[in-house]
């Protein structure tokens, strides 16, 4: 009999049943999947970190480390393995496509993963091992022949494996590019012999030093202690970067750490309203069920099993929806973690295999245990009395006579928003949840359609306008002089730039010598506006500003890798930029007596003949387009918010817009009776709806805002990115809101033609 009733009353809530349904399983999903992402993205970088020997330390040299430096390294207590190590980009011969040429004496450390092909060979003396993403976006196979060029010399080999390597997990040539581009850069590995035999070649101006410009270290040390103990080994000081200051490792680590924020606030804004509306939604059903519940009484029925009966609705309720949520859950994960999906365009990673936290299913189990909980308290409360007292229709509390109601302004007003205002606070619980689900609606469209304005302003200020060249020409640092910089500068009309390391107290930081005369390069200041450089002082990100607690006015002391000397200069203002770095003028370098070495040429010249000083060229165009991919994936991201927010506004208010039709619906049988047509009833009930849209607007707008805001701060703060929103946003954000409200607004009002007046009214009070 009673699974009779349970059908007949899933039925008959039918609408409500299976929203909050969607409600939980939209909590969970979010809650899984934003989870799931960040924690299947530890363990599958954690994997290929451990596989391949993922260095903890680099030690730079511009000259190059013997045998000797690295056993002097090896015998640092604390250090576990070490190796030589070499990077250089080289171009692909009859292409522009550049190779990052690698060598690593220890495959222990800073080794690689083979796909495919034969495994790797130390004593090859003509193998080559290349990326497969690279090998797979361009077309080439195993066996093929490949030539790499550098410092007008080639390497010549054969692709003998497709491999990938955690050293270029993010595979950019520098912080520039913020996306890979596999069609145009990649990597390769060649073996130490190989290196050996093509030296006389491609180092003929080097024959005598080390080729291994790195050192590469395995340590449990922190970066203070190894610093200190390189520096007694080797005997200078050298540049140091510790895993964290690596693109390869802090990229991959603020995307884990950006998927736990992310996982803090949208899963709970979405389990928030899902559990508001299920409290909200059961203490509804039940009070609609309470001559039923007076009936069973009535028919001998005891409480307990009562209890049992109407309890099973929100245990079954939070089953299906935590059961369907954990599906969402994975697609939504997978949709993100998939070597085509938006972590994979960004990612190169060997496995991409998903995994759940554990305290994730904890917490399914606690939202199912809380539901039916919620269930029992709603019944329990309709069982109170005897059977005659249950069998008694659900009456609203009594509503006491508010100050407001007594106030002339109240009285003026019409029958409709005074009847509108009584029911807001009569079912205050009911109005607070649907202006909550509007609030998570409006700062989802906020916060996606704002991102998506504060990228645009990104992209157009430090790439559209603030880059001006056409190519961007590295030079060799180690056989170009001032002289011929200045020469292949003047030759192409471009502006040139000294670009170093220095330490900065135990950090290392970038330092940007600039010469702009022919306007290839603009800088921006905190507010994104552009300003020319003094010859005053220097300018520092904004990044190392807050890091130190500086300002314009303060002094910086630095000192630059591989010397002993410190220089102290003057903080003339803050820029935002695409690296973390000090910027002055070469007037004022050459006045605080800074030495440089110029290793950039910014020209707007298409056609760069080959010189030997030149390493390679680098365009505008590759650097926009491999933003463009990565806009195309936020936009992919912000249309799926977009339309989450729609569903959350349509589930959430549809539910509650049907609860509140139920619960007045003696009071509109009433108003049909006196003759009130269906239009103004049903003007009344869009109406309120409406109200609480519009304050539900009016306060998610600064929220969303303020989300925003703190979303850039707590994930983006690398790109220095500023707040940013357009007349748009706003305009779509509200219309969308308000507009969602309204079509469910009229899907409810629909209902009151179908108004039994006879058996609304008939029931005793």
């Amino acid at each position: 009999m009673l699974l009779k009733k349970m059908l007949r009353t899933l039925w008959r809530y039918k609408a409500q049943f299976l929203s909050m349904v969607l409600m939980i399983a939209l909590g969970v999903g979010v809650f899984l999947g934003f989870n799931m992402e960040w924690y299947s993205l530890r363990i599958d970088t954690d994997d290929i970190y451990a596989r391949t020997g993922f260095a903890d330390f680099r030690v730079y040299s511009e000259k190059g480390f013997s045998a000797d430096d690295l056993e002097a390294v090896l015998a640092i207590d604390g250090v576990r393995d070490a190796t030589r190590f070499l990077s250089v980009n080289t171009t692909v011969q009859g292409d522009t496509d550049v190779i990052a040429l690698t060598v690593s004496e220890n495959m222990n450390v800073s080794g690689l993963l083979v796909m495919e092909g034969e495994p790797y060979d130390a004593q090859s003396a003509d193998g080559i091992w290349l990326s497969d993403s690279y090998a797979n976006k361009n077309g080439v196979s195993i066996g093929d022949s490949l030539t790499l060029s550098y410092k007008m010399l080639s390497v010549t080999g054969t692709v003998k494996g497709l491999i990938k390597a955690s050293e270029y997990l993010i595979c950019v040539p520098d912080e520039t590019q913020l996306m890979p581009d596999y069609s145009s850069y990649g990597y390769a590995y060649i073996s130490p012999v190989m290196l050996e035999k093509v030296v006389p070649v491609l180092f003929r101006g080097l024959i005598g030093n080390s080729l291994y410009f790195q050192i590469n270290v395995l340590s449990e040390l922190s970066k203070a202690d190894f610093v200190r103990a390189a520096n007694e080994a080797l005997g200078k000081t050298w540049l140091v970067l510790s895993k964290d200051e690596t693109i390869s490792w802090a990229e991959a680590q603020g995307e884990i750490e950006e998927g736990i924020t992310m996982g803090s606030i949208l899963p709970v804004l979405f389990l928030a309203i899902a559990i508001l509306t299920m409290v909200t939604t059961m203490h509804r059903i039940t009070a609609s069920e309470k001559t039923q519940i007076g009936a069973l009484k009535a028919l001998g029925f005891r409480d307990r099993r009562i209890l049992l009966h109407y309890t099973c609705y929100a245990l079954f309720i939070g089953l299906i929806g935590s059961a369907l949520g954990v599906a969402i859950g994975y697609g939504l994960c997978y949709f993100i973690m998939n070597p085509n999906g938006a972590m994979g365009t960004y990612i190169d990673m060997p496995r991409w295999d998903l995994y759940v936290p554990g305290f994730c299913w904890y917490a399914l189990v606690g939202i199912n245990v809380f539901l039916t909980v919620i269930g029992y308290l709603s019944v329990k409360r309709m069982l109170k009395g005897t059977a005659a007292d249950a069998l008694r229709p659900y009456t609203p509390r009594r509503m006491k006579h508010l100050r407001l109601e007594e106030t002339r302004a109240f009285k003026a007003l019409d029958f409709g928003t005074k009847w509108n205002l009584r029911d807001c606070f009569r079912h205050l619980s009911r109005s607070l949840t649907t202006l909550f689900g509007i609030l998570g609606c409006m700062v989802l469209l906020v916060g996606g359609l704002g991102m998506m304005d504060t990228m645009n302003a990104f992209v157009t200020t430090f790439y559209e306008d603030a880059i001006r060249y056409t190519n961007r020409i590295n030079l060799d640092s180690e056989s170009v002089t001032n002289a011929q910089a200045l020469a292949l500068a003047e030759r192409y009309q471009g502006d040139w730039c000294a670009q170093s390391s220095v330490q900065i107290v135990d950090k290392g930081y970038g330092l940007e010598i600039y010469s702009i005369s022919h306007d290839q390069v603009r800088f921006a200041d905190e507010d994104m506006r552009y300003i020319p450089l003094g010859d005053d002082g220097a300018y520092i990100s904004s990044r190392i500003a807050k890091a130190f607690g500086l300002s314009a006015g303060d002094t910086l002391t630095f000192s630059p890798y591989g010397s002993d000397r410190s220089y102290t200069v003057t903080v003339s203002g803050i820029l935002r930029s695409l690296s973390e770095s000090v910027v002055m003028t070469k007037d004022y370098a050459e006045k605080a007596d800074i030495p440089y070495t110029i290793n950039t040429v910014f020209t707007d010249a298409t056609e760069i003949e080959p010189d030997s000083h030149i390493l390679n060229v680098q365009s505008k165009q590759a650097i926009m387009d491999s933003f463009d991919s990565f806009l195309e994936l936020m936009n992919v991201m912000i249309f799926l918010l977009v339309a989450a927010a729609v569903i959350l506004g349509i589930v959430v208010l549809y539910n509650l817009g049907v609860m509140s039709y139920i619960e007045r619906y003696r009071e509109m049988a009433t108003l049909k009776v006196i003759g009130f047509r269906d239009r103004r009833i049903a003007r009344l009930l869009i109406s309120q709806n409406l109200w609480l849209t519009i304050v539900g607007i009016l306060l998610g707008l600064p929220a969303g805002v303020g989300v925003l805001q703190y979303l850039l701060d707590a994930l983006a703060s690398e790109y220095e990115l500023k707040l940013t929103l357009g007349p748009a946003t706003y305009l779509i954000s509200v219309l969308l809101t308000f507009l969602t409200s309204l079509l469910v607004g009229l899907m409810v009002a629909r209902k009151n033609r179908s108004i039994d007046m006879v058996a609304a009214l008939k029931t005793e009070e």
